[in-house]
C-alpha cells in the first residue's frame, strides 16, 4: 500500500480535499436522505459519514496522539465495518435502526476528526508507516464516496416520486463511435501492480500469464444492444443461464435492468440520478449482474473477458487516462458515450474472474489486513472504474469486487471472444 505523496503538504491537500469531496456530495440532500436503510447491502448514508470518520480517528489518531479524546466513546461500536480486530461492531443489517446519533452530530463528529487530523498533519514530520495509512484512509474515503452514490440512487430510485439527486438537467454528450474488435496477440503478460504508488494490497503479487489469442470489444454494451436480448426472450431462456442465475431470475422476477421501467405504450423508462426519464438507447448499459452480463454474453456467442485479459487489453489499447473520460470530477453523475475505447470510467466492467489472491499475495498484519483479504471468496471481479469513481483513485490494476446477483452498483458489459 506504498504511497505517492512526497511531502506533508501533499498529505494534508489530499485528506482536505478528499473529505471536501465528501461533503460535497453530501449537497443536494435532504436530512431525511441521510437516515434510510431499505435493505442489507445499502447503509444509511449517515454511517458512510461516520465509518470514514471512524477510520481516521482510529488508525491515525487513537495511536498517534498521545493526548487525543476520543469524540464518543460508542462511536468505534456503531462505525466500525469488518475490522474484528478493531473491536465489536453494530450488526450491519441495522444500521437504519438508529435515530442517534443524528446528522448533525455524525457532521459535528467529522468536524471534530477533520480538525485533529489537520492539526496531526501539521506535524514537522512523521514515518513512512503513518503517511500509507493516512493515504489508506483517503483511498478508503474515495471507495466510500462512490457507495454514497449507489446507495442514495438505491434509496430515492425506489421511491415512485423519483427524486433526483442531481440539482439540473446535464448536457449529454453524444458521439457516432462504432465498436470494433480489438486483437490481442497470444503470449506472456504481466499482471498486477508493480513499482510506486498507493495500490491496495489485493493487487500485489505481479506475476505472469499466458493468455491465447482474444478480442475485445473497444466499447461498451448500449441500452440499445440489451433491449434486443429483452426483446429476443433473453430473461425467457433457461439456455442462457447458469443454473444459479436461472434460480435468481425467477425468484426475483427480474425482466430488466436494475431501475428499468417498461409504461404504456412499451417504452422503457429508467431513474438516474437526474430523474425518471427515458431510456437513451446509445449510452452505456449500467445496473446490471454478472448473472445478467453472462447471460447477454452467451446470447451474443462471445463471453466476459477474464481480469489478466481485461488488464492486458487496456495497458494495449488504453494505457493512460484521457481527459473526457468520464469520472465524478466530471459531474455526469450518469454513463454517457465517450470517444475513447472507454475502459475507464462510465461503469464497472464485468469479468469472468473469480475473487481471488493472486500469486505471492501477503495481506499487511493487523486490522488493515482484514481490508481484502478475507473476502476472496464466492465474488466476481470488475474492472475500470465508473462515473461515480475519483479519478485520482483508479488504475489498470484496480480489482474492484462483488457478489454476483448485485446490481445496484455501476456496473456494465464489455464482450471478448476467442479467435
Amino acid at each position: 500500500m506504498q504511497s505517492t505523496i512526497s511531502t506533508q503538504t501533499d498529505l494534508s491537500e489530499l485528506f482536505r480535499s478528499v473529505r471536501a469531496h465528501t461533503q460535497y456530495l453530501c449537497e443536494p440532500l435532504e436530512i431525511e436522505d441521510f437516515v434510510v436503510q431499505p435493505v442489507m447491502d445499502v447503509s444509511p448514508l449517515k454511517w458512510h459519514l461516520g465509518h470514514t470518520t471512524w477510520f481516521f480517528e482510529t488508525f491515525v489518531l487513537k495511536p498517534n496522539v498521545s493526548d487525543y479524546e476520543e469524540f464518543h466513546p460508542k462511536y468505534p461500536f456503531l462505525f466500525n465495518s469488518y475490522y474484528i480486530s478493531a473491536g465489536e461492531r453494530w450488526t450491519r443489517a441495522n444500521r437504519g435502526q438508529l435515530t442517534r446519533p443524528t446528522v448533525k452530530e455524525v457532521f459535528e463528529y467529522r468536524a471534530y476528526v477533520d480538525q485533529a487530523m489537520s492539526q496531526f498533519l501539521e506535524r514537522k514530520e512523521f514515518s513512512k508507516e503513518i503517511s500509507e495509512v493516512v493515504v489508506l484512509g483517503c483511498n478508503h474515503e474515495q471507495q466510500h464516496q462512490e457507495l454514497f452514490l449507489y446507495d442514495i440512487k438505491r434509496i430515492l430510485g425506489d421511491n415512485p416520486l423519483y427524486p433526483p439527486y442531481t440539482q439540473k438537467a446535464r448536457k449529454v454528450k453524444t458521439v457516432d463511435t462504432p465498436k470494433e474488435w480489438l486483437n490481442v496477440d497470444e503470449g506472456l503478460y504481466k499482471i498486477g501492480f508493480e513499482g510506486e504508488g498507493f495500490h491496495f494490497d489485493n493487487e500485489e503479487g505481479r506475476h505472469k500469464v499466458f493468455l491465447h489469442e482474444y478480442q475485445i470489444a473497444s466499447g461498451l454494451v448500449t441500452n440499445g444492444e440489451y433491449m434486443e436480448f429483452m426483446k429476443a426472450g433473453g430473461y425467457r431462456d433457461h439456455m442462457l443461464w447458469l443454473s444459479e442465475a436461472w434460480d435468481w431470475v425467477n425468484e426475483n422476477e427480474v425482466k430488466a435492468p436494475r431501475y428499468w421501467h417498461q409504461e404504456d405504450g412499451g417504452e422503457w423508462w429508467h431513474y438516474t440520478l437526474d430523474g425518471y426519464e427515458r431510456v437513451n438507447e446509445e449510452d452505456p448499459l449500467c445496473h446490471i449482474s454478472y448473472y445478467e452480463a453472462d447471460a447477454y454474453a452467451r446470447w451474443k456467442n462471445c463471453r466476459l473477458p477474464t481480469e489478466q485479459e481485461w488488464e492486458a487489453a487496456c495497458n494495449i489499447y488504453s494505457p493512460n487516462i484521457l481527459p473526457e473520460t468520464n469520472f465524478v470530477d466530471a459531474h455526469q453523475f450518469r454513463p454517457i458515450q465517450t470517444s475513447n475505447f472507454d475502459f475507464f470510467g462510465n461503469v464497472w466492467e464485468w469479468t469472468s474472474s473469480p475473487y481471488i489472491a493472486y500469486p505471492f499475495y501477503n495481506p499487511p498484519e493487523g486490522a488493515l489486513g482484514e481490508y481484502n483479504g478475507k473476502f476472496m471468496v464466492n465474488q466476481m471481479v470488475l474492472r475500470g472504474g465508473s462515473f461515480g469513481t475519483t479519478k485520482n483513485h483508479i488504475r489498470s490494476t484496480y480489482r474492484n469486487f462483488f457478489h454476483p446477483h448485485l446490481r445496484w452498483m455501476f456496473s456494465g458489459i464489455r464482450l471478448a471472444k476467442h479467435i
